[in-house]
């Protein structure tokens, strides 16, 4: 789809109801005092019963529609950049995915409406998620035991993209929908999404259309770093700019629901088309001429899902649900230069969920689930470093809870094989996870938990089979077909108060792995790259995340609230520092809301890595400042009109855990100006 269609299709929604009707986190601007109330009492998919976020036994974010729409327009990994415990990839503004308590790729699940993408994300961190956070209607991150209800890899965690293209229910007015638009000065960036749903007698249909481009980006140094430069001889380019760092992304899809009194059934289709460069060492004598040049990534991928919920009387059970997506997916590496095709990588497959809710009883809760997964994934190239590859899975869990009045007990298990064909060789893989929690509460809004759980993931088609020059990572990789199941045990200890002022939410964690899978450079060269070689090892992994507000002033409807996070991992392997570990970080936040404005200040401060791997530079630490104002210039505050400023004091950020973190920085001072409607 061109930038114009796109634009003509989101027009075209507004136009259509016109006719017919009149986290925090450094991405998501914070809510108001009115949201955070509504968010205390939304249920979250960390189990397939309703569970409270003042309840839950381990950590949970919820990122909501009214959040993303003030966001900036950001990849999934940028999106949730500055949560406690989370960052980026930062593969350039094209490719970012979620680092969660210092692990990424496919120790993080990334899932739509409770299955998985079926695309190529998890591989490498040059692949972008093949969807994008302006169709969620909300973004659900979840770490620790709570990821169980999903499979082993989601190990490290889980983020859930939910979106309304199959409605649950039925719009509040016959048409509904919204709008957002924004335009920033640091890259050029545009955006504009929106989504209408139209009631028409037990059927309701959903629209949606997602589209932002971007180009370079401006930053307050050069791009390459000084320890760079300074270690490997450089000659730096002086320009203060990322190049080849494009974004153009469109997204559009429909949906129709059958909806009754006692659940819904429906099916959707969405497509996905992006086009984004990958920033590269920008250097004035480039150590080898026959270097490749730059190169952009053009990303397709059409989804099909069916998903439906329905009351019943079968036994024990009270609900069953359902949902089940199809994506065929593809990308091709392009020389920008030359318009030649590289690696082509393409993946196609089905993942199925469902799930039978028990009745509740006295205080227990309690669901059984089944989980099934088949995906062609081939690599087709003169870089195609893995084998054409099948993969099949098959899970069955089930997790209960006993929720008395001062304490409980949360439980779960699950049992996954997994099957990875290839013409030469074949591995299954058997496991099983399982947690038990328990938490208490000795009196009204305090709550404590402590959980221990046992998770197991099976090697990635890349960790086994890997041989060949991988340009995303700047490696040559060699995998091992031996490679066993990585298995974890974790204790995570939680405290939340809750009163009408003051809100403290924290969590203590620590995780042994036996069989950790790390990639560890050799030492040796191959095809003028670095060998990186999967081995497997022990591991320990600790840490600790803090979130808190506190009410400082309120008056009528005006009110002052201080908030403030905290979030700190340390990673140690037998065979020493993993690779990119995130160092601390703090924040400290200032909002204040009226009835017709909202005005929010934050302070962020990421501290210097130090501590880093064979072969891995050092990070300094940064400060950011950030601002946003909102204003709803009519008593109607469906229009919210807003101005946002990112990194004001033009800091030079450098994202430790980035793979480009020497040669990419994030933006230099941003400002953004945009609206919300909704209708």
């Amino acid at each position: 789809m061109s930038r114009h269609a796109a634009f003509s299709a989101v027009s075209l929604l507004a136009l259509v109801a016109a006719t017919a009707v009149h986290a925090e986190t450094p991405a998501a601007a914070p809510a108001s005092a009115t949201e955070d109330a509504e968010v205390s009492r939304v249920v979250v998919t960390a189990a397939p019963y309703a569970v409270s976020l003042d309840s839950i036994t381990s950590s949970v974010n919820i990122v909501t529609r009214d959040q993303l729409d003030v966001a900036p327009p950001v990849g999934l990994g940028d999106a949730l950049n500055g949560m406690p415990g989370l960052r980026s990839s930062a593969f350039g503004p094209g490719a970012s995915r979620p680092v969660i308590r210092g692990l990424s790729g496919p120790r993080v699940m990334v899932l739509q409406n409770g299955v998985g993408q079926v695309d190529a994300s998890a591989l490498s961190p040059d692949h972008a998620v093949a969807s994008d956070p302006g169709e969620a209607s909300r973004i659900e991150v979840l770490r620790g035991p709570s990821t169980l209800a999903y499979g082993g890899s989601g190990i490290g965690g889980v983020v859930n993209m939910i979106d309304d293209r199959i409605p649950s229910k039925r719009a509040d007015k016959a048409v509904e929908g919204r709008l957002a638009a924004s335009v920033s000065s640091v890259d050029d960036g545009r955006s504009i999404n929106g989504g209408l749903k139209v009631n028409a007698g037990p059927l309701v249909f959903a629209f949606d259309a997602d589209h932002r481009t971007s180009g370079d980006y401006a930053i307050p140094t050069p791009a390459v770093s000084g320890r760079l430069a300074a270690r490997d001889g450089l000659t730096v380019d002086p320009r203060k700019k990322v190049l080849n760092a494009d974004v153009e992304m469109d997204a559009y899809g429909a949906g129709v629901s059958y909806v009754h009194d006692t659940g819904f059934f429906g099916l959707s289709v969405k497509r996905t088309d992006t086009t984004y460069g990958v920033p590269y060492e920008q250097i004035l004598a480039p150590i080898d001429p026959n270097a490749e040049g730059p190169v952009s990534i053009h990303l397709k991928q059409t989804r099909y899902d069916l998903r439906g919920e329905q009351q019943v009387d079968l036994g024990p059970f009270e609900t069953v649900r359902l949902s089940v997506g199809y994506a065929d997916y593809q990308h091709a590496e392009v020389a920008v230069d030359t318009g030649a095709v590289g690696t082509r990588f393409l993946s196609n497959g089905t993942e199925g969920r469902l799930e039978f809710v028990q009745k509740a009883r006295d205080g227990w809760q309690g669901a059984v689930g089944f989980q099934a997964l088949t995906r062609d994934f081939q690599a087709i190239g003169a870089e195609a470093f893995v084998p054409s590859v099948t993969v099949k899975e098959e899970g069955v869990f089930t997790l209960q809870r006993l929720d008395k009045d001062s304490w409980g007990l949360d439980a779960g298990l699950r049992f996954d094989r997994r099957t990875l064909d290839t013409a030469v060789a074949s591995r299954q893989f058997d496991n099983v996870s399982a947690s038990l929690g328990l938490f208490i509460k000795p009196a009204d809004h305090q709550f404590y938990a402590l959980t221990l759980s046992r998770n197991g993931r099976a090697p990635t088609e890349f960790e086994l089979f890997a041989d060949g020059p991988h340009p995303g990572t700047g490696g040559y990789e060699v995998g091992d077909s031996h490679l066993d199941s990585e298995k974890v045990t974790s204790l995570e200890a939680t405290a939340r108060w809750t009163g009408d002022l003051v809100r403290f939410e924290g969590h203590l964690w620590a995780a042994h792995y036996n069989g950790f899978i790390e990639e560890t450079p050799t030492g040796a060269q191959k095809d003028s790259l670095p060998i990186y070689q999967y081995f497997q090892t022990n591991a320990d992994f600790h840490g600790a995340e803090v979130e808190t507000s506190y009410v400082a002033w309120q008056g009528g409807q005006n009110a002052l609230k201080l908030e403030g996070s905290y979030d700190w991992v340390r990673g140690s392997t037998d065979l020493g520092v993993p690779a990119r570990i995130p160092p601390w970080s703090l924040t400290a936040r200032t909002v204040w809301t009226a009835p017709r404005a909202e005005a929010h200040l934050e302070v962020r401060r990421v501290a210097s890595q130090g501590r880093v791997a064979a072969f891995e530079t050092a990070t300094d630490g940064y400060t950011t400042v950030n601002a946003m104002l909102t204003v709803k210039p009519f008593a109607d505050p469906a229009l919210r009109l807003f101005i946002d400023g990112r990194n004001l004091t033009n800091e030079e950020i450098r994202e430790h855990v980035s793979f480009l973190k020497d040669i990419a920085p994030a933006p230099g001072r941003s400002v953004r100006a945009g609206l919300a409607w909704r209708f």
